[in-house]
């Protein structure tokens, strides 16, 4: 499961990128999850990527943050096809209005929350654990 949560992080990541260097693609990958059917099948996405966060929470660094933001996305999966075509026209307006640099500040949000995904599950909370030291030899 960390596996999978991590390459999740890396994509989440990399969204962030796209949209840093061409927000006009960013707007049109998210404007294209907006529209039925494609809303539901992001919805199922959305909630199979929190639940890899939560299971991989477990064992992760940063084991309440990332169990948050499962819990979170989860939710948000759930409410998306009830809230998400009206959201995401809200969302559009306002990069719309705000332009470029609008877009590119939720960009960053993806990449920061790629970062932090990646940060929490790139090492487990055993194996970032010091080692004791040996024991002296009898010799």
């Amino acid at each position: 499961m960390q596996r999978l949560a991590l390459l999740l992080g890396v994509i989440v990541a990399l969204q962030g990128v796209v949209g840093l260097v061409a927000p006009d693609a960013f707007v049109d990958v998210v404007r294209f999850f907006q529209t039925p059917p494609t809303i539901y099948f992001a919805a199922v996405v959305r909630m199979a990527f929190g639940l890899v966060l939560v299971r991989a929470a477990r064992h992760a660094r940063a084991a309440v943050g990332l169990r948050a933001l499962g819990i979170a996305i989860v939710i948000g999966g759930a409410l998306t096809p009830f809230l998400g075509v009206q959201l995401a026209q809200v969302i559009l307006g306002w990069w719309a209005e705000g332009g470029a640099a609008v877009v590119r500040a939720w960009a960053f949000a993806s990449l920061a929350i790629g970062a932090f995904i990646i940060y929490a599950t790139s090492q487990s909370r055993r194996s970032t654990a010091i080692p004791s030291p040996a024991p002296p030899s009898a010799h």
